[in-house]
C-alpha cells in the first residue's frame, strides 16, 4: 500500500471520528436547544451505531467486486453530505435522520482499512499500522472533543463536511486503485460463522463494545446529572478520554506487534474495569481527570490489540471478518447504550456496578474467547 494511500485513509478516518465521541459530549446542548430530555437527544448516539453496524456488513464483500476506491469515493461523499444535514437540522427528528445516514456510509471506512492492512501489511508492521490509524482517529475524536467546549454543535458537523470534501478531492486524485484485487462478488459469513476460532473473537469483541460504549456514551449525562458540571468542564474531561487514546493506540499497535495481541486487549480491559469502580465512587474533579485518561488509554489498548488480531486472520476470512468487526462493535455500542440508559435512571451505582461486574468476567474469560497467535492460520 503506498504511503498517500495509506495517509488519506487516515484522514478520512479523523473526518469519520470528529464527532462521534463529541455528539455523546454534546446531548446536554442539543437537549436544550431542541427542549427535549437528555435521554430523548441521547438517540442521536444509538441511531448513528445501529445503522453503522448493519450496513458495515455490506462493505466487506462489495469490495471484493468493485474496486474499493470507487466504493469508498461514494460512501465518503455521501457520509459528508450527512454531516451538512446534521448542521441545518431544523429539529430533533431531521438530526436522527442525519445520524442514520451518517452511520450507513460512514461505515465502509474501518472494513476496507483493515482488509488494506491484512493484504498489504507486512505481518511484523500491521500492528504499527494499525495503531497509526486508530490514533489518527482518536487525534480528530479530541479535536472535536475540545472544540465542543467552546463552539455550538452545529459546528461540530459543518467542519467535518467541510474537510471532508477537501479530503475527499485528495481521494478522487490520489488513492490507488485497487483493481487487482476484484474477484466475484460473494458473501462468505456462513463460512466465517463455521469457524470456531473466529466466532470466539467476534463474541469477545461483541461483549467489550457493550460495555464500554454503555459507559462512555453516558458519561456526559452522568456528570451533568451526578456534579452539575457545565458542557465546558463535561467537553474536557470527556476529551481526556481521547487525548490518552491517542497514546493507547499507537501503544497498543506497537506492543500488539512485540508483546502479543492477547496480552494487550487483557492489559486495556483491567485498566477499563479499574476505572468503571472508581466512577462508584463519588471523587473530586482531579482524581475525575485522571479516572478519564486510565479509562481512554485501557479502551484503545484493547482496541489495537484486537485490531490487530483480525488483520492475522486468514485472507479468506478477512473480508468478511472487517466487516463483522465494524457491524458488531457498532450493534453492540447501540445495545449497550439503550441498556446503560435503563440502568442509569435507576442508579447510577447500579449502572457501574453491572458494567465493571461483565468487564471482569471478560477478562476471566479471555483465554476461552482468544487465541494465543493466529499469524496467518487458524
Amino acid at each position: 500500500m503506498r504511503r498517500t494511500t495509506f495517509t488519506l485513509l487516515c484522514l478520512e478516518g479523523a473526518v469519520l471520528s470528529f464527532n462521534v465521541a463529541a455528539t455523546a459530549a454534546l446531548v446536554p446542548s442539543i437537549a436544550k436547544e431542541f427542549n427535549v430530555s437528555g435521554f430523548v437527544a441521547g438517540r442521536v448516539t444509538w441511531l448513528y451505531m445501529l445503522p453503522y453496524g448493519a450496513a458495515a456488513l455490506l462493505y466487506g464483500p462489495l469490495v471484493r467486486k468493485f474496486d474499493a476506491k470507487k466504493v469508498e469515493l461514494v460512501c465518503f461523499f455521501l457520509f459528508c453530505a450527512a454531516n451538512l444535514l446534521a448542521a441545518a437540522a431544523a429539529d430533533i427528528k431531521m438530526l436522527y435522520a442525519a445520524r442514520i445516514l451518517m452511520g450507513v456510509f460512514g461505515a465502509s471506512v474501518v472494513p476496507l482499512v483493515l482488509i488494506l492492512i491484512s493484504q498489504y501489511g507486512e505481518p511484523e508492521n500491521k500492528g504499527k499500522l494499525t495503531g497509526i490509524f486508530f490514533s489518527a482517529t482518536f487525534v480528530a475524536s479530541l479535536l472535536g472533543l475540545s472544540l465542543s467546549a467552546v463552539l455550538p454543535w452545529r459546528m461540530i458537523y459543518l467542519l467535518p463536511a467541510a474537510f471532508g470534501f477537501l479530503v475527499w478531492v485528495h481521494m478522487y486524485r490520489y488513492l490507488q486503485d485497487f483493481k487487482r484485487t476484484i474477484g466475484d462478488f460473494a458473501v462468505h459469513y456462513h463460512k466465517v460463522f463455521r469457524n470456531k476460532t473466529v466466532v470466539l473473537v467476534l463474541s469477545y469483541i461483541f461483549f467489550v463494545s457493550l460495555f464500554y460504549h454503555g459507559v462512555q456514551q453516558w458519561l456526559a449525562v452522568f456528570f451533568s446529572k451526578a456534579y452539575g458540571f457545565d458542557q465546558c468542564l463535561i467537553s474536557i474531561l470527556i476529551t481526556l478520554t481521547s487525548l490518552s487514546g491517542i497514546i493507547g493506540e499507537a501503544a497498543g499497535g506497537w506492543f500488539s506487534d512485540s508483546l502479543g495481541r492477547v496480552k494487550v486487549a487483557n492489559l486495556g480491559i483491567a485498566l477499563m474495569i479499574l476505572s468503571v469502580l472508581a466512577l462508584c465512587a463519588k471523587l473530586p474533579l482531579a482524581a475525575i481527570a485522571i479516572v478519564m485518561l486510565v479509562w481512554g488509554f485501557g479502551w484503545t489498548l484493547n482496541h489495537a490489540g484486537l485490531s490487530t488480531l483480525l488483520t492475522d486472520l486468514p485472507k479468506e476470512f478477512i473480508n468478511e471478518s472487517a466487516s463483522l468487526n465494524s457491524s458488531i462493535r457498532f450493534i453492540s455500542a447501540g445495545i449497550g447504550v439503550a441498556i446503560g440508559s435503563i440502568l442509569l435512571q435507576k442508579s447510577f451505582l447500579l449502572h457501574y456496578s453491572v458494567f465493571a461486574g461483565g468487564l471482569f468476567l471478560l477478562l476471566l474469560m479471555s483465554r476461552k474467547f482468544l487465541p494465543g497467535n493466529l499469524k496467518g492460520g487458524i
